[in-house]
């Protein structure tokens, strides 16, 4: 489903089309249902979770037959209870909304999800379990059904995840809309949409009350006045209204006869770049707010992130001592030198340290870059090179594994980087910054991040300066073990940098 983010934004009465309301008042539309390919898809989600749910069933018959072999009678009273709880999960499910994707769109929603859901089909099963007055209901099997329930819904979705995101890619379940504006605000929402395939979103067109033509490659359709025809014509299930282009007052309209048609509808601001999971929405005298919760990265969480950042440093080193030492050797033998390369970096508020690095290119790589600068494959300030002629053979491999990073857990232990944050820049980099981008200096940098785990050196300067900043702006420490979560997954497929 299209969600919608940021709040309403109140436009100047004075400005404007103010013809564009009695336009919105005369429009017309069919209404609409979902597509084939959807109701398919949701389907075989709800066969999917039965599924699961029979699985983890199994599983708790298995682990109560095991652990505490019962008689036929009392398996037969607990497969009966199982069929008169199918009822509470399909319920918990409705109420929980977890066949909606705009209900499920972050994982952690959807988990919540699947608890509540397995939660109130367990309280349904308990409930028949003392209403049959059967003193036997077994207390392990009713723990195992909640823990065995959750763990296979909990995998089968994360399958799901897989397969939907790879049908969105290849254009196999895309929902059509509109975007309703023409500025520049509703071609950077374009330009999102066809950088996200995998969002499941194709625009067809845009609809504004300025010339036909095309916007960012894509055609405007027609005035707004004719949106319920266009919508119609293009197959269209919903549209993207870009508050910057139209009234807040004709917001309100369009958007409920949308709705009351069964299209749905986005309500696009310019807040960017906010976790969701900071936005709370607020109704005021009527009016749609949306509160931003504060960033705290002091007190008790700061000495929480010390903490973590110390331990899990402390752990990967004692778990890498091996690697180390190969990798030491391998070193020496593939070139001479030494094995450490140490580099100059801008730390936290600005201020100079040392980074450690297991040396993976030639001992003269400093000097030989200016030689390099006119082969910098990189835009803005960062410097990188596919095949640097620098880099050792060892080296290659080093970096792909990400090996030569781990002498940065000694910093780490320091306290001049974190295991999460913003990549440590150079001196001659941070000079080219500006001061919006100076602001990822407010945090440690880190020996992973949000860059590095999101395309690393096949990013370019502006996603890099994007992830490095909402990181900044958004951290938490759940934000942190996610990254750690997702690095351990980029190492393993070796998509180090290189």
């Amino acid at each position: 489903m299209i969600k919608m983010s940021g709040q309403l934004a109140v436009r100047n009465p004075e400005a404007g089309d103010h013809n564009t309301s009695h336009r919105v008042d005369n429009l017309e539309f069919t209404d609409v249902t979902a597509g084939d390919a959807g109701a398919s898809v949701r389907r075989r989600l709800v066969l999917a979770d039965f599924v699961a749910v029979l699985a983890g069933f199994a599983t708790a018959f298995v682990v109560l037959q095991t652990v505490r072999p019962t008689t036929d009678r009392i398996v037969a009273f607990h497969m009966l209870l199982m069929v008169l709880s199918l009822p509470g999960f399909a319920f918990g499910a409705a109420t929980t909304l977890l066949h909606r994707a705009r209900a499920n769109e972050r994982r952690s929603q959807e988990a919540v999800n699947i608890v509540l859901t397995v939660g109130i089909g367990v309280a349904v099963m308990v409930t028949f379990g003392f209403a049959l007055k059967f003193q036997t209901l077994s207390r392990l099997w009713v723990v195992a059904v909640m823990v065995a329930v959750t763990g296979f819904l909990l995998v089968e979705r994360a399958i799901a995840r897989k397969v939907f995101a790879r049908l969105r890619h290849e254009g196999r379940l895309c929902r059509r809309i509109v975007i309703v504006g023409t500025d520049a605000h509703a071609i950077g929402l374009l330009h999102t949409y066809q950088r996200n395939p995998d969002l499941g979103y194709q625009v067809v067109g845009f609809v504004g009350d300025d010339d036909i033509g095309n916007r960012g490659g894509v055609e405007v359709l027609g005035p707004i006045d004719a949106l319920g025809e266009i919508l119609e014509a293009h197959q269209a299930v919903g549209v993207v209204v870009s508050l910057s282009s139209i009234e807040d007052r004709d917001v309100n309209q369009l958007t409920r006869r949308l709705t009351d048609h069964g299209y749905h509808v986005a309500i696009s601001s310019s807040l960017a770049d906010i976790d969701v999971t900071r936005l709370r929405p607020q109704a005021i005298d009527g009016r749609t707010m949306i509160y931003v919760e504060p960033v705290i990265r002091n007190g008790w969480r700061a000495d929480a992130k010390r903490v973590f950042d110390v331990t899990t440093a402390a752990l990967v080193l004692l778990m890498t001592a091996p690697l180390w030492l190969a990798a030491i050797i391998a070193i020496k033998l593939d070139s001479s030198g030494p094995v450490l390369f140490r580099q100059t970096r801008v730390g936290r508020d600005g201020e100079l340290f040392t980074i450690l690095k297991l040396r993976t290119m030639v001992v003269d790589a400093e000097a030989r870059r200016l030689e390099l600068l006119d082969q910098n494959e990189a835009d803005g300030p960062l410097f990188k090179m596919a095949h640097d002629p620098r880099i050792t053979r060892i080296g290659r491999l080093l970096r792909k594994l990400s090996i030569d990073e781990l002498p940065q857990l000694l910093c780490v232990i320091r306290g001049s980087m974190s295991m999460v944050g913003p990549r440590p820049a150079l001196p001659d980099e941070v000079d080219e910054w500006d001061e919006s981008l100076r602001d990822r200096l407010r945090v440690l940098p880190g020996l992973t991040g949000m860059w590095q785990v999101s395309g690393r050196s096949d990013s370019s300067f502006e996603q890099y300066r994007r992830l490095d900043l909402y990181y900044v702006d958004n951290w938490s420490l759940l934000h942190d073990l996610r990254i750690c979560l997702r690095t351990v997954g980029v190492v393993a497929l070796g998509r180090g940098a290189v």
